[in-house]
Order: C-alpha cells, then sequence, then structure tokens
C-alpha cells in the first residue's frame, strides 16, 4: 500500500508495532495474478530471485502409493511462486525506500479521531513518548488483530476451527523434485483430516511442514487466528510423529530452525472502510490458508485502493471515488472465505477441480458489476471475449517500428496512468484516425486521471502515424486471440490492469463520460 501510493506520487507514513520483522514463514504462495501485480509495480524480478518455482504436488492418501499432479500454467504469464514471508517483505521494504520511505518501527496506534477534513491519530513510540500527527487518510493493513479496524468500530464476524494446527521449518530426507509439495492425508470421519503438508523453500531439501496439532491438554491462548506465541512451538519429535503415521516412506525431519502452533478463523469485516479510515488484507478478511489465496488478497486489496486513493490526494477526483474499493473488494473476501473454508471441510475428501486451481490463480477475479465499469457494444459487434470489469490479460510479439525486440501488452499498460487501448484492422480508416488522434490530444489536456493512448493494429496493417499513441503490430496473433476485437474496438484499462471500460465501437462521447464518472469531475473534455 505503502509503495503504491509512493509510486503513484502521493506521500505517506507507514508505522509498524514490531521492532524487528517475524522471521517466520507464514504466507509462501505467490499467484500469477500477484506476479502480474508485482510486473507493474517493478519488482517481480528481484522476488523470483528470493522464491522457488512450485512445479506441483506428491500426494499420498491413506498411506496409499504416491500420485503426482503437475501445476497446469493456464498459458498466464506467470506460474506458481513460493516466496518465505520474510523475503517477500525485505525485497518490498527496499523497494519503499527507493521512494525515500522507510518502515517507522516500534511505533504503536493507540487512538484515532476523524472529522470532514482529516484523521487526528495517537502514536506511542518506543520511549513510551506520545505523538500526534494529522493525516488526510488511514489505511489498517494490521492484521487479523487490527487496531486500525477496532479503533474504527467495524465488526468482525466469524468463527473460527476448534482446533490448532503445527508449522515447522526443517530439513527433509526425502529428495523430492525442487518446487514439489508433498502432501499427506487420511480423511477422518466427522472430524477433520489427519494431514501435513510440506511446502519447498528455495534452500535445498528445506520444507515448512504444516499438521493437525495434538490435543495436549495446554489451556488456549485468546488469540482465536494466527501464530500463537505464548504457547511453545512442537518439536521436531511431534512432527515427525505425524510424518510417520501419515506416510507410507520413511521421511526423516532435521534442523527444525523455528515452530509454532496456529489457529485459524473465518472472519470478514462488515465493511472495509469508516470515514476516513481503511482497512485491507487479514484486517478485512482472515480465512484457512488453502490455495494460497491470504497473502495475495490482501496485495490485491491495496493495489486497488492505492490508485483510488492518489487520485482523490492529488485533487484529480472526487472522494466519492473511494466508495468503490469496497464495492469492488469485499465481494472477493467473502468468496475466499467461503471457497477456503469449504476446501479445508473437503480437504482429503476430494480431488481439486481444474476449475477452482485456476479460480486460485486470482486471474478470473472481475469488476463487472462495479459501478466504475461502463460497456456500450452495439448488437451487430457480436459477443464479447473480454469484457469491461475483467482483467486485461498480457500477450506477447507485439512489434514496435524501429524497435528490434517484441513487445508485451503489460509492456505498453505498465505504469501508473489509464491506458486507452483501440485496435485498427489492415486499412485505418482516415476518419478514425483523426478521432483518435483528436482524442489523444483532449486526454493529455484533460484534468483528472491522466490517460496514454495505445493502438494494437493487425500484421498486415498499412502504415499510419497518430501523434501522442504508442503503435504496435500483433505480430503473433496474440492480442487477436485473447480479446477478439472488431475494428475500432477500445478498452480504457485503469492503472490496477482491469478494463474499465469497452466500447464497441469506441467512441469520444463514451470514453470522456467514463472518465467524467470516474473522476467525479466536470472540467473534463467533451
Amino acid at each position: 500500500m505503502a509503495a503504491e501510493l509512493a509510486r503513484h506520487g502521493v506521500s505517506c507514513r507507514i508505522i509498524d508495532r514490531l521492532a524487528e520483522p517475524l522471521p517466520y514463514c507464514r504466507a509462501i504462495g505467490v499467484t500469477p495474478r500477484t506476479l502480474e501485480v508485482w510486473d507493474d509495480m517493478g519488482i517481480v524480478q528481484p522476488m523470483i530471485d528470493a522464491g522457488l518455482w512450485l512445479s506441483g504436488v506428491r500426494s499420498f492418501l491413506n498411506r496409499s502409493a504416491a500420485q503426482e499432479t503437475p501445476y497446469e500454467s493456464f498459458d498466464l504469464p506467470y506460474g506458481h511462486l513460493g516466496v518465505p514471508q520474510p523475503e517477500t517483505e525485505r525485497v518490498l521494504t527496499k523497494h519503499l525506500a527507493t521512494f525515500g520511505i522507510t518502515v517507522e518501527r516500534s511505533i504503536t496506534l493507540t487512538s484515532m479521531r476523524q472529522d470532514d477534513h482529516g484523521v487526528e491519530v495517537l502514536l506511542l513510540n518506543a520511549g513510551n513518548s506520545i505523538e500526534t500527527s494529522a493525516f488526510r487518510y488511514v489505511v489498517g493493513c494490521d492484521g487479523a488483530h487490527s487496531a486500525v479496524r477496532r479503533l474504527l468500530g467495524i465488526p468482525f464476524e466469524g468463527d473460527r476451527f476448534p482446533f490448532e494446527f503445527m508449522l515447522g521449518d526443517v530439513l527433509l530426507d526425502q529428495h523430492l523434485p525442487r518446487g514439489v509439495v508433498l502432501r499427506a492425508v487420511q480423511p477422518v470421519e466427522n472430524g477433520p483430516p489427519d494431514f501435513l503438508v510440506a511446502i519447498p523453500l528455495p534452500e535445498r531439501n528445506r520444507f515448512r511442514v504444516s499438521a493437525l496439532a495434538p490435543n495436549n491438554g495446554s489451556p488456549h491462548s485468546e488469540s482465536d487466528h494466527g501464530l500463537q506465541s505464548e504457547s511453545p512451538g512442537p518439536s521436531i519429535e511431534e512432527l515427525q510423529v505425524v510424518a510417520d503415521r501419515l506416510l507410507p516412506i520413511k521421511v526423516v525431519m532435521t534442523d527444525l530452525r523455528w515452530s509454532s502452533r496456529f489457529r485459524i478463523s473465518m472472519r470478514l469485516a462488515a465493511r472495509y472502510r469508516e470515514g476516513r479510515g481503511f482497512i485491507a488484507g487479514d484486517a478485512a478478511h482472515i480465512h484457512p490458508p488453502t490455495g494460497g489465496q491470504g497473502m495475495n488478497t490482501g496485495i490485491q486489496d491495496a493495489y486497488n485502493l492505492a490508485w483510488k486513493m492518489a487520485l482523490v490526494v492529488r485533487g484529480a477526483a472526487s472522494p466519492d471515488l473511494l466508495h468503490s474499493y469496497e464495492a469492488e473488494r469485499r465481494p472477493v473476501g467473502e468468496d475466499v472465505v467461503a471457497r477456503t473454508r469449504t476446501s479445508s471441510e473437503q480437504f482429503g475428501r476430494r480431488q481439486t477441480a481444474q476449475q477452482e486451481r485456476l479460480t486460485d490463480t486470482q486471474v478470473l477475479i472481475n469488476y463487472r458489476a462495479s459501478g466504475l465499469t461502463k460497456e456500450a457494444v452495439s448488437e451487430s459487434s457480436g459477443e464479447l471475449l473480454i469484457r469491461a470489469g475483467d482483467r486485461a490479460p498480457d500477450c506477447s510479439g507485439l512489434l514496435r517500428e524501429n524497435v528490434r525486440y517484441p513487445f508485451r501488452l503489460f509492456d505498453v499498460m505498465r505504469g501508473v496512468e489509464h491506458v486507452l487501448l483501440t485496435y485498427v484492422g489492415r486499412i485505418a480508416e482516415p476518419a478514425y484516425i483523426q478521432l483518435i488522434e483528436s482524442m489523444a490530444k483532449k486526454l493529455k489536456a484533460a484534468g483528472g486521471p491522466q490517460c496514454r493512448l495505445g493502438i494494437i493494429c493487425s500484421p498486415d496493417a498499412e502504415k499510419f502515424d497518430v501523434v501522442g499513441a504508442t503503435i504496435v503490430k500483433d505480430v503473433a496473433g496474440e492480442f487477436v486471440a485473447a480479446y477478439s476485437p472488431a475494428i475500432n474496438t477500445g478498452y480504457l484499462i485503469r492503472p490496477d490492469g482491469y478494463i474499465g471500460y469497452c466500447g464497441r465501437p469506441m467512441t469520444e462521447r463514451g470514453v470522456f463520460d467514463y472518465l467524467r464518472t470516474l473522476s467525479g469531475l466536470d472540467a473534463l473534455a467533451r
């Protein structure tokens, strides 16, 4: 959230009550959609270097023979990556520092008071001194036990699983292929399954293992979600007992670096904002880790909110734009909580369907029902393959004149502005070229959200020129295959990579009406 605000030109402060980052590998799995987000942010390469590609699962059910299940690529730009959470935080912290912002540690938010103009907060520093500061907005990315959510008075209803789990960072002597997850399950009638899941870490033969914890009679802490730091973590012997019980092969665990007990709740915030206070990530939704959805959903909460808040703070959009954050993201959180609960309760009792695995990549999330989504399609233009509100898919093989190497569509869209994409066929009609050039000029001069113009044309298109536009040829045919555009189709892509407006055919009025809706400003060109 802080890095994206900064990239969009808005200064902020980021505080953390912890003196140091936690060393535990809590979140590991990174979805293909999150990698697309990091691509746009400019940090995908260091994240990949810090992680390990997850290639598949070796499963044992009731101590049966191993079943190998490779992860499908689904023809997406990125596969499934595993990055230990400390490494994710390290890369993000280094990236944030490039904007001149550092994480202020050992600072605790103790109170908030807001009015129509801002939020006044009290911050408790490490030396027990109190600082009073004022901000336009406060965003709580502060986890399941969010102080921001509590101070805003937002209900966080739900329930929890009535049992505990174990985590441990260990070496395994089972020489699995690099990137393969080890999973052993024994379903239990009318109870939680007995299971062991070992997720590979970048260091060779090192895994983060999780399992159902035995009921040892120790008192439960008050915390109903997350690591139970008040309780002693499981020993390597306790983890080994589970492996011996569930695996038909001998797998020896050694070198336990850390371990913890943890608990899982299923909760969804009643709302994602209260006035000038917002919540995102685990502060807004907590659920089982099945499918690796938690951290990824939180990252995309922030990615959705940051560009909108930046437009409002810079005066390029009305504060009403911020209502769309909850409208778009809370249904996603609600769906994730429901799906991960169902998947956890059925763990070991059924195979995961291909469609569900594609859903877990998070590329199917759409905002078609959002008030920020507009579509104008003539009856004669046929059925749309990609709709307004959908994620704008990437494609490769785009050539730009006098540039030797091909582009990706993400290269054309990357940045903090909106991007208006339009498709031109073999013959560029003079009237349409005149329209595009006029729009490029007006977009540059207009107030409100900044918008660039990109033109995708067929490989055999006659040469034409448009001042103020990026022109690339769809040499590989991937754009046509992914979007199935008619001639003169236009897509207005939001800074978070979603299609806000789709016009078929695109019209100047349609584009600027959408931008006026987005910004709430009447100063845009008509």
